[in-house]
C-alpha cells in the first residue's frame, strides 16, 4: 500500500528538537530530522520534501545561509521553508521573509499550532503547483494554435507563391532562395548589432516567411510581359515595373481583411521596397538611403544577386563571383554600403544556396 503522506524535513542541530518535531508529526508526514543544513543538501540530493522546518541558529551554515542556497537552486528554490527560532524580532522575522521564508514557529513547539500552520502552506503551495499547472497547460494550448496558425499562413503563402512561379516560368526556384539569401543576411547582421534599433523588434517567424510575397504582384502581369523571351522593351519594362504597387495593393487588401498583421507588414515593406536603390534612382516612388525600409534594402541585395546567377532567356547566368562583385561594385548606389559588408561576409554561403536550390 503507498504512503501518499506529504514528506517534511526538519532541520536543527539540537537532537531534541528533532526528536519532539518528529513525535508532533510523523502521524500525519513522513518526517526526516536532519541534524544540519549540510547533511540537509546531502540528504536533498535523493529525497524532495514537500516542506522543510528549518531552525535560524545553528553551527557552521546557519539558516539564513541555507535558505539562501535553497533558493538560488532551480532544482530547490520551489520548497517553501518555515523558519524555527527561539524568540523573534521584527527586523529577523523581515530578513526572512524577503529571503523567501514562508513563515516562522517559535520553540518550544505547540503540537496543534505547528500541524495546523504545516497544513495550511501546504495547502497553498498545492493550489499555487495546481494554478501554475493549469496556466502552462492553457500556454501549451495557445502555442499549439499558434502554431497551427503560423503553418496556415505559410501554406496560403505557399501557394500563393507557387502561383506566381507558375506563371513566371523562367525565375524557378527563386523565391525559396531569396528567402534563403534573406535569412544569411538578417541572420548576420543580427550577429554584427546593425541596425539592431529598427531589427531587433522583428519576429523572424514573420519576417522570412512574408519574403515569400515580394513578387506577389506578377500574377497581374500579362504572360507576354513575364515569359518574353527577349529583353524587355521599354514600355513593357515600365508595365513590368507595377508588378510593385500591385503587389503592395494585395497586401494592403489582405491586411484589410485580417487582425494579423505581423507578417503582412514585412510583406508590405519588402514588396514596396525592393527595387528601390540607394541613391534614389530606384522604383516605385525614388526612395533613397536611409528612407528605403530595412526590409526593402535587405530583399535588394537578395533579389539581384539571385537575378544575375539566374539563367534567363535574354542572358547568361553570372557565376557567384561575378554576381558577388556586381554587388560589391553597387555599394552606396544600388545598395545599403552597410548591407553590402554584411553581404560579402556570407557571399561564399549565398553560393552554396544557389548549388542547393538550383531549379527547387
Amino acid at each position: 500500500m503507498s504512503d501518499d503522506r506529504g514528506t517534511i524535513m526538519i532541520v536543527d542541530d539540537n537532537m531534541t528538537n528533532l526528536a519532539t518535531g518528529k513525535a508532533m508529526l510523523k502521524d500525519y508526514y513522513k518526517v526526516y530530522p536532519v541534524p544540519s543544513a549540510e547533511i540537509m543538501f546531502d540528504l536533498l540530493e535523493n529525497v524532495l520534501p514537500d516542506l522543510i522546518l528549518l531552525d535560524i541558529e545553528m553551527p557552521e551554515m546557519d539558516g539564513y545561509d541555507a535558505l539562501k542556497k535553497l533558493k538560488d537552486s532551480p532544482q530547490w528554490e520551489q520548497i517553501p521553508v518555515i523558519f524555527l527560532t527561539q524568540k523573534i524580532d521584527e527586523d529577523s522575522e523581515l530578513q526572512g521573509l524577503s529571503m523567501g521564508a514562508i513563515d516562522y514557529v517559535t520553540k518550544p513547539f505547540s503540537a496543534p499550532l505547528l500541524v495546523k500552520r504545516i497544513e495550511n502552506h501546504l495547502l497553498a503551495d498545492s493550489q499555487r503547483k495546481h494554478l501554475k499547472r493549469h496556466s502552462d497547460s492553457l500556454t501549451e494550448i495557445v502555442r499549439q494554435k499558434n502554431e497551427q496558425v503560423i503553418q496556415l499562413q505559410n501554406a496560403v503563402l505557399s501557394a500563393v507563391t507557387d502561383l506566381v512561379e507558375f506563371r513566371d516560368n523562367v525565375t524557378g526556384g527563386h523565391i525559396i532562395r531569396t528567402q534563403q539569401y534573406l535569412k544569411l543576411l538578417v541572420d548576420k547582421m543580427l550577429e554584427r548589432g546593425l541596425y539592431l534599433d529598427e531589427a531587433s523588434a522583428w519576429d523572424l517567424t514573420y519576417l522570412l516567411p512574408s519574403a515569400q510575397l515580394h513578387d506577389v504582384g506578377k500574377i497581374a502581369i500579362s504572360d507576354a510581359i513575364l515569359n518574353k523571351a527577349d529583353k524587355l522593351s521599354p514600355e513593357e519594362f515600365e508595365i513590368m515595373k507595377t508588378h510593385v504597387n500591385i503587389g503592395v495593393q494585395l497586401i494592403k487588401k489582405i491586411e484589410n481583411l485580417t487582425e494579423e498583421h505581423s507578417f503582412l507588414r514585412h510583406a508590405g515593406l519588402i514588396a514596396g521596397g525592393h527595387h528601390e536603390k540607394w541613391d534614389g534612382s530606384g522604383y516605385p516612388v525614388g526612395l533613397k538611403g536611409m528612407d528605403i525600409p530595412l526590409e526593402g534594402r535587405l530583399m535588394a541585395i537578395a533579389d539581384v544577386y539571385d537575378a544575375l546567377v539566374s539563367i534567363r532567356p535574354y542572358k547568361r547566368p553570372f557565376s557567384s563571383a561575378e554576381a558577388r562583385k556586381i554587388i560589391e561594385e553597387g555599394s552606396g548606389t544600388h545598395f545599403d554600403p552597410e548591407l553590402v559588408k554584411i553581404f560579402s561576409e556570407v557571399a561564399n554561403q549565398f553560393s552554396g544556396v544557389v548549388r542547393k536550390y538550383a531549379w527547387a
